[in-house]
């Protein structure tokens, strides 16, 4: 293993040491497993950063009247 640190703000580490405290196992095993899990169900080669969603805003224009209730699902079908 290739050990790093990562940095949480109080209320990110106070609930996963509740967590971990919870599952019985560390912190650490805990955000291993969060990694292992994001890095399963991403898309290969799909970027969702907010950055690129940025470069949609605006860019096209709709005719689609639901568009402020359903922009989550729009911007998702706009990444696949």
């Amino acid at each position: 293993m290739i050990r790093t640190q990562v940095q949480f703000d109080e209320d990110q580490y106070r609930k996963l040491k509740e967590l971990a405290s919870q599952q019985q196992e560390s912190i650490a095993a805990l955000v291993r497993r969060a990694v292992n899990q994001l890095l399963l169900t991403r898309k290969p080669g799909k970027s969702t950063s907010y950055r690129e969603a940025l470069k949609e805003v605006g860019k096209y224009q709709t005719k689609k009247s639901d568009i402020a209730i359903d922009h989550d699902r729009y911007l998702e079908e706009s990444f696949q």
